[in-house]
């Protein structure tokens, strides 16, 4: 014997999967934009402090000891 599954409205279908995917959308722009000024300010800080630390362990290419051209 054979099992039928349930009818879908495929057009409610459609509308509940891009709810679905406004919804996720919504909830990582609350991630990035829901964040006070300090919070802001101290992200930006510690990107800053990272990119400074990782330019200071850069080689420069007339560095002594260092191979290539």
């Amino acid at each position: 014997m054979r099992v039928m599954n349930r009818v879908v409205n495929l057009k409610r279908a459609r509308k509940l999967k891009q709810r679905e995917a406004a919804e996720s959308q919504a909830a990582a722009n609350r991630l990035t934009h829901g964040r006070t000024k300090a919070q802001k300010q101290l992200t930006q800080a510690e990107r800053k402090a990272a990119e400074k630390t990782l330019d200071g362990h850069k080689r420069t290419p007339n560095e002594p000891g260092s191979k290539g051209s």
